[in-house]
């Protein structure tokens, strides 16, 4: 029998990695949730947890199409399977998705998306000892003047983190725990301070995490202020970086004390006591090898510029008329007092006789000069000063309300930070094309972030849990370099699933429907992901 008699035209459609995606936004029942707190009241098919459901698996697709243009997204894909039997492509329209946009801002971004999460901080599916904190934001194209504007947060210029100084722009909000997984979001104006976004944010996860195990906030300098710690109190641990606008940090990074290797090899460090802003804290100044190294070319460069700059300085110190000599050294004493980075080579007070009055050519024979005292000096680099400062490069000041915590897990908790970096990078990656934002409406752009940053809680999780399952099993799978790994990406996860395809064939008069291109590797990822997985490719 031909092969093209028994298969159904216009069936081949593509599962890929998106199979993944449905099986664990349905495993964390993320539509039962969506519909109860927001039912839909039109007429449309789809329910809002269909469309915020199709929205993820958009968002997770990788492909070079933005968010809202869903038909064309659908177009070759396996819809029936990944959702229903009565649903199809068209189902996703620009209307369908505004009105769960508009229902999801109506209900509150932040709000939903606690209770999207509050079962799995409920069964305790993964644990919270470390909460990251920190913001982002995110350009806007258009003016959003006048009546577009929001009460809640304002589009508009602010410090722009992409460099896109032209474009209006939100901040995000987010803190995950200690594997990179969301557990609050909050939107803010473009031009909101990070200083009080940070504490909001700690506040309402703070509220959010019903847990008697010590919680400890991570957040990176913006934190770090009196108001802030003040706020927190005692009772709230913490552990940030300390920005060096504080004396009492320049005094500290600046100690001749003897450091101590920690246990990464990079590191050594020397700790101290602080009241800063009236609560205990301990002070630990780290010194970082690869920071030193990284820093010292630069470091270099500046040192030749400031010291050009400081000679054409002395140039003009040595082109200056002085009526007596103690002026010409006070002067002189005062100019190398604002240069600490050099020292006089030679100085010399040096007199010269000149005419009264301006003149070209030779004084004449018999005419009245005057006595005026020059500086004469060259300078070279004060050698002492700039091994001290060079020697510092490589430090930096963690602080902690927690007494209990050594300078080892200290560094370890700050270094933890990089999970919620890591978040920011996901949601900004060029392949994740929901962070180019041209929606118009405040609110709708508010629930995108929402959107956004679901995206990256569904991938998370999914992570979290193939890691795990590998590692309690002992099992592994190929990495890039086809070395067995026991924590693989799930990117890299999407593109060994790239070629799953679906495709219907006419058997015996019967349309079948068959999954193809999974082979053992694939199989394994999808056993270890669970039930709702498998059922997305008929295993």
């Amino acid at each position: 029998m031909n092969f093209d008699d028994i298969f159904v035209s216009g069936s081949d459609r593509t599962i890929g990695h998106l199979g993944l995606v449905a099986g664990c936004y349905d495993s964390l029942k993320i539509s039962e949730i969506v519909d109860n707190l927001i039912p839909k009241n039109g007429q449309h098919k789809l329910t809002h947890g269909d469309a915020l459901k199709g929205m993820v698996i958009n968002g997770l697709g990788y492909i070079e199409r933005r968010l809202y243009l869903f038909p064309g997204f659908f177009t070759d894909i396996a819809v029936e399977r990944l959702f229903h039997q009565d649903v199809c492509e068209t189902n996703f329209n620009d209307d369908v998705i505004g009105r769960t946009l508009d229902a999801i801002h109506a209900y509150g971004e932040t709000e939903l998306f606690n209770q999207i999460i509050l079962p799995s901080l409920e069964n305790e599916e993964f644990s919270i000892h470390l909460v990251n904190a920190d913001t982002t934001n995110f350009s806007v194209y258009g003016e959003y003047d006048g009546e577009s504007q929001s009460q809640e947060i304002s589009i508009t210029h602010g410090h722009p983190k992409d460099g896109r100084w032209d474009l209006k722009r939100f901040s995000l909000g987010m803190a995950t725990n200690q594997y990179g997984i969301p557990l609050m979001l909050q939107t803010f104006s473009g031009n909101e301070s990070d200083k009080k976004a940070l504490l909001e944010i700690i506040n309402k996860v703070r509220m959010n995490l019903n847990t008697g195990d010590k919680v400890i906030h991570v957040a990176d300098a913006a934190f770090y202020t009196e108001d802030n710690i003040q706020t927190l109190g005692l009772h709230t641990f913490w552990v940030s970086r300390v920005p060096m606008t504080i004396s009492e940090a320049i005094v500290l990074r600046n100690t001749s004390e003897l450091f101590i290797p920690c246990k990464d090899e990079r590191y050594s460090w020397f700790t101290a006591k602080s009241e800063y802003a009236g609560i205990p804290q301990n002070w630990t100044v780290f010194h970082s090898n690869e920071q030193q190294k990284k820093k010292e070319p630069d470091f270099e460069k500046r040192i030749l510029i400031e010291f050009e700059k400081t000679k054409k300085s002395l140039k003009h110190l040595c082109s200056q008329r002085f009526a007596c000599e103690p002026d010409a050294k006070m002067v002189a004493e005062e100019w190398i007092q604002n240069h600490p980075k050099v020292i006089f080579s030679s100085f010399t007070i040096d007199q010269v006789r000149e005419r009264l009055e301006k003149k070209r050519g030779r004084p004449k024979k018999d005419e009245q000069l005057v006595t005026k005292f020059i500086v004469n000096a060259e300078i070279s680099l004060n050698q002492v000063l700039i091994e001290q400062e060079r020697s510092i490069l490589g430090r930096f000041i963690l602080a902690t309300n927690d007494l209990d915590l050594d300078p080892d897990t200290t560094l370890s908790y700050y270094k933890g930070q990089s999970q919620v970096e890591k978040g920011f990078r996901f949601l900004k990656d060029k392949t994740f094309r929901v962070s180019d934002v041209f929606l118009k409406n405040i609110g709708r752009i508010q629930a995108l972030a929402m959107v956004m940053v679901l995206c990256l809680y569904v991938y998370a999780v999914a992570e979290y849990r193939l890691r795990k399952g590998l590692r309690e099993a002992n099992e592994s799978i190929p990495d890039q370099t086809g070395k067995p790994t026991q924590k693989p990406t799930m990117r890299w996860i999407f593109f060994l699933f790239r070629r799953v395809k679906e495709i219907s064939l006419r058997i015996e008069g019967m349309i079948v429907t068959k999954v193809l291109n999974l082979n053992d590797i694939l199989i394994k990822i999808i056993r270890f992901l669970g039930l709702h997985c498998e059922k997305y490719y008929s295993l």
